[in-house]
């Protein structure tokens, strides 16, 4: 009989989930979404970068953890790990950083065609044991790839129920 290999996230603390997307609602003006779409792999290289520095004691760790790129009929979506929400918003408003700039300049492009892309984005703060995540025969995926995996009993809702906060059956 084969044996599944079980694995959850390897992470105890808190974390912060951070989404990101965006539509095209005028794809006959690439002017206005072309650079918006372009914004990003400078902000994930930067923050993947930093993080990589930070892990061989070379950089500040600026708290990022890792993304996921998602796509689908409503457009691209960044699905971002972070240490905490404070990480985040200290990223976003770094004048030093790419995001910053990327920001003010899609509302200056944007400005006389409201409408014609929307960006938009979602943070949740996830409390230290908050997150659940189980991966059967499978590699390292989302908050796994991020963080590391570690062995899994395999069993249903186990990081919640060491916890007490498991959904009741």
């Amino acid at each position: 009989m084969p044996t599944h290999r079980s694995t959850t996230h390897d992470h105890d603390g808190d974390l912060a989930v951070f989404l990101i997307g965006l539509r095209v609602a005028k794809p006959w003006r690439p002017d206005l979404w072309v650079p918006t779409l372009r914004a990003m792999p400078p902000m994930l290289a930067e923050l993947h970068e930093a993080k990589a520095a930070a892990e061989r004691g070379e950089g500040e760790d600026l708290g990022f953890l890792g993304h996921r790129t998602l796509v689908g009929a409503g457009g691209p979506t960044v699905l971002q790990y972070w240490r905490s929400t404070e990480h985040i918003y200290a990223y976003a408003h770094d004048e030093g950083r790419h995001h910053r700039p990327a920001w003010l300049d899609f509302y200056r492009r944007v400005a006389g065609d409201a409408g014609a892309v929307g960006i938009w984005h979602e943070t949740y703060a996830v409390p230290a044991g908050g997150a659940e995540t189980l991966y059967v025969d499978m590699p390292p995926t989302g908050l796994g790839a991020a963080v590391g995996v570690r062995g899994s009993s395999g069993r249903r809702h186990a990081r919640l129920a060491d916890r007490g906060s498991a959904p009741r059956p």
